[in-house]
């Protein structure tokens, strides 16, 4: 193998596959990076036996050939190396080495056999569509959060991804909240589909995807559905599915309301992280006490509130408009925050059937069916 490339496309690449390297794993070539010439380009592939990043990047080939070596160092090495110039590698198969060289920089790393990689599976035979990028990354980061961080139901440590007609669901949950977005499809695939994709890929997949509009993210499942792919620009990304049930989640989300809020989402969330402050040594409860308007045409109000017998305790005031009955609800503080940060809207709509009850956020504006998120009260999340 003897090619060469720009450091900084080999740099973004390395940066990108590396995500996924095993830091400790029984097999040593999981620590490494795959380098391979693929029809003219070079391919950069990583994996962790779960999830796999592929990553091609333009390169002058020389000759054809592939190694494996460690990603740290090679990613930190040519981290360093002068933006924008050229690099040459050039493997020595005899010896398992590779020389680089980039300006006055020279290098030989070694590595391991290619054939010692575990091969990518190839996602094919099964259904495939199209979403746009920058939808999907917002998606994500709205729902993602809410799956559960333990592997005691591994289904709950994904995200459901259902396809109806030209509607794409994503929705997770870990028990005590739950987030659900929906998007609409340009056009309809032929057939409905309904898998749980773990909550890490999601997350990773988010952070590489490309903003701009009409950029498009290809996603598809094998035959068997055992595997997903999202292919975009020159990234490719394999992961694993979770096999098993996800929940009812329709079940979970109330009905109707006695009660709907109305306020401005920073002012809640600024009154929401004081509140955390005091409610970090009170298994973070943080109180929310809806006080209707007592003047036709005057604001109501929000009073949140928490407290510590050994800190003490915290009162903010937020104006609100307050459609129903007055009421009490308790929420973990982090949840509060969470849901508050991946609105991604100016108002929040909060939804109460009763302090025992959970209640219902939304964005104000717009669709409001497009996200709902779901968190269950203090009392009866303990």
């Amino acid at each position: 193998m003897k090619l060469s490339c720009l450091q900084d496309n080999l740099a973004e690449g390395l940066g990108l596959v590396g995500r996924v390297v095993a830091s400790k794993s029984t097999l040593p070539v999981l620590g490494n990076v795959l380098l391979a010439t693929d029809q003219g380009q070079l391919k950069l592939a990583a994996t962790n036996l779960e999830l796999a990043f592929t990553y091609w990047i333009g390169a002058k080939i020389e000759s054809e050939g592939a190694i494996t070596l460690p990603a740290r160092l090679l990613a930190d090495y040519v981290g360093l190396l002068d933006k924008g110039q050229r690099v040459d590698m050039e493997l020595h198969v005899a010896s398992r080495k590779v020389r680089l060289r980039c300006g006055r920089f020279e290098a030989n790393i070694a590595g391991l056999e290619a054939e010692d990689f575990p091969l990518i599976p190839t996602v094919s035979g099964g259904m495939g569509f199209n979403v746009e990028a920058g939808a999907l990354k917002a998606a994500i980061a709205q729902v993602v959060f809410a799956a559960a961080q333990d592997d005691s139901r591994p289904a709950l440590t994904g995200v459901l991804l259902s396809l109806k007609g030209q509607q794409l669901t994503l929705a997770a949950a870990d028990g005590f909240r739950l987030g659900v977005r929906r998007l609409e499809l340009a056009e309809a695939p032929p057939e409905p589909l309904s898998v749980i994709v773990p909550a890490r890929t999601l997350s990773e997949v988010a952070r590489v995807l490309p903003d701009g509009e009409g950029d498009l993210v290809e996603i598809a499942t094998t035959a068997n559905r055992n595997q997903i792919l999202f292919r975009f620009d020159r990234t490719e990304v394999v992961s694993r599915l979770i096999e098993g049930q996800f929940p009812d989640y329709q079940r979970i989300i109330p009905s109707s309301a006695r009660a709907t809020v109305a306020m401005n989402t920073q002012e809640l969330l600024k009154a929401a992280r004081a509140a955390a402050v005091f409610a970090r040594d009170s298994n973070m409860i943080v109180r929310l006490e809806l006080q209707p308007s007592k003047e036709e045409l005057g604001p109501g109000r929000v009073i949140v509130t928490s407290s510590s017998a050994e800190v003490g305790d915290n009162t903010a005031e937020v104006d609100a408009s307050v459609d129903g009955e007055a009421m009490q609800v308790s929420f973990n503080a982090r949840y509060l925050r969470d849901v508050l940060e991946a609105l991604g809207a100016p108002q929040v709509l909060l939804q109460l059937t009763g302090p025992s009850s959970p209640g219902v956020f939304k964005p104000g504006g717009g669709d409001p069916t497009a996200y709902t998120h779901v968190i269950m009260p203090m009392a009866a999340a303990r």
